[in-house]
């Protein structure tokens, strides 16, 4: 009895459905595994560097640091799976705050009407965004390169380059639920949010997809332009929270608030295994990037790094994690 060898197209059709699912969960863990044992080097050589590593204190600060940085990273982390960039993030979430603060004027009777104003204000910022890349095709790296400039100088048109004060809002940013800062309860909430999208509704699955291949997402019937104005408008109203947040950290609100914070985000979010050519990211890879970063700069400041080489060393960071996601690419392709 004579047996047919099966076809090259069967074998090929075979071996993807069989190893396709293992390899995807393979570099899966292997990215975020990496990151989680880079996460404990640096923490550890940090502690050993310092005493006041793990001071409660100082464990606090971190978070606090980290969850403005978050708030901005997530939803940015959308845009870039997408295949999209927002860098006005925190020329964003500075001018949001600037409107709060001048919206409140110093009193406390204003409050949620300057809160309600900044978030509207950073959904405008949003659809200005979105509409530009979307409905005029303009590049969104150059959209919101413009934009970056754009709202970093409205900021301190409204201030007159100055810092304003702010009385009577530090809940958001200082203040305690359980011994927990109410910040990291609105990071924890973003991150679920916005994690539980990318994976289980069908708009975080076509954002995998106009990222993976957008021409082949639009003939399947997937709205590519809405998807993604939709998400620049997400990524808007969550600096508007940002902005909130970073104004009650600081009491106060400042023109040049979160000043080079997008270069972080970028870096936090390529860190955490999103490929800037779009199609691939999560929301806990992202984390992972992002207290590695908190935790670099809070550790350089506690060994007493002069402040110009934690700015070469940011800058190196961003470069390593613009190449490692170039390693990524060529080793197991996009």
């Amino acid at each position: 009895m004579s047996t047919q060898p099966p076809s090259s197209a069967s074998v090929t059709g075979a071996t993807t459905s069989e190893r396709s699912p293992v390899r995807r969960l393979f570099a899966r863990a292997s990215t975020e595994g990496m990151l989680v044992v880079f996460l404990v080097v640096v923490v550890a050589f940090f502690a050993f560097k310092s005493e006041y590593f793990f001071a409660l204190n100082n464990l606090r600060n971190i978070l606090l640091a980290v969850s403005v940085l978050s708030v901005l990273a997530f939803p940015s982390t959308m845009l870039i799976i997408s295949g999209n960039f927002d860098l006005s993030v925190a020329s964003n979430a500075a001018f949001t705050g600037m409107l709060f603060a001048v919206v409140t004027n110093g009193g406390q009777e204003a409050i949620l009407l300057g809160a309600l104003a900044a978030i509207a204000a950073g959904i405008v910022i949003g659809v200005l965004n979105g509409f530009l890349v979307t409905g005029m095709h303009v590049n969104s790296f150059i959209t919101t390169l413009g934009t970056l400039a754009i709202f970093r100088g409205l900021a301190k048109i409204l201030s007159n380059g100055q810092t304003l004060r702010v009385q009577g809002f530090d809940w958001m940013g200082k203040g305690q639920w359980l011994g927990i800062p109410v910040a990291i309860y609105i990071m924890a909430a973003v991150a679920i949010i916005l994690a539980l999208v990318l994976r289980n509704t069908v708009y975080g699955r076509n954002i995998y997809a106009i990222g993976a291949n957008a021409v082949a997402a639009r003939l399947v019937g997937i709205r590519n332009n809405l998807t993604v104005f939709a998400t620049f408008v997400l990524t808007g109203f969550l600096c508007g929270i940002a902005g909130l947040m970073l104004t009650s950290q600081l009491t106060a609100a400042s023109p040049i608030a979160g000043l080079g914070l997008e270069l972080s985000v970028v870096s936090a979010v390529v860190l955490g295994g999103a490929s800037l050519y779009g199609g691939r990211g999560t929301i806990i890879g992202t984390i992972l990037g992002v207290f590695i970063l908190g935790t670099l700069n809070n550790g350089m400041t506690l060994i007493g790094l002069s402040s110009f080489w934690q700015e070469v060393a940011r800058g190196v960071i961003l470069i390593a994690a613009v190449a490692f996601d170039q390693v990524r690419i060529t080793v197991g392709g996009k």
